[in-house]
């Protein structure tokens, strides 16, 4: 298997609901997400994908959505309080763990935003910190 693979860097607030320690609090970090794709054949010009199509499909989406904001679970106590700050927080289907970050990004986001690509999503790398990162894949 060929495969690509860019990274992206955002910086976000979150907090994990349920937490046991420091985590529970909000705070946020510089995170470096990475994407990997793969197609079934490389294009007429040798290539799994253009990079510059995951920059605007995929890296646009998480400036979009949620550089420079806040993600929050939609099922967290906090979540009416957070929205009367800010109404621009991202809510989620799961908490925002990196672990959930790396899963959505590759089950839901992915798929939808490569459509039509011929390339798939099949990797992804939430990196919190650079001692710290979370990874799905396929």
């Amino acid at each position: 298997m060929i495969s690509i693979c860019r990274y992206h860097d955002i910086s976000v607030g979150h907090r994990i609901c349920g937490h046991e320690s420091h985590c529970a609090r909000l705070h946020g970090h510089n995170y470096r997400i990475h994407f990997t794709c793969t197609a079934d054949e490389l294009d007429a010009l040798g290539r799994v994908l253009d990079f510059q199509v995951v920059k605007e499909r995929l890296c646009q989406w998480l400036e979009d959505h949620w550089d420079h904001r806040f993600l929050v679970w939609d099922k967290d106590p906090l979540l009416g309080g957070l929205r009367a700050l800010d109404p621009s927080v991202s809510v989620l289907p799961c908490n925002p763990s990196a672990e959930n970050m790396a899963r959505y990004l590759g089950e839901v986001v992915g798929p939808a935003q490569l459509e039509g690509t011929g390339a798939r999503l099949v990797a992804v790398e939430v990196e919190e910190t650079a001692k710290c990162k979370a990874r799905w894949s396929l």
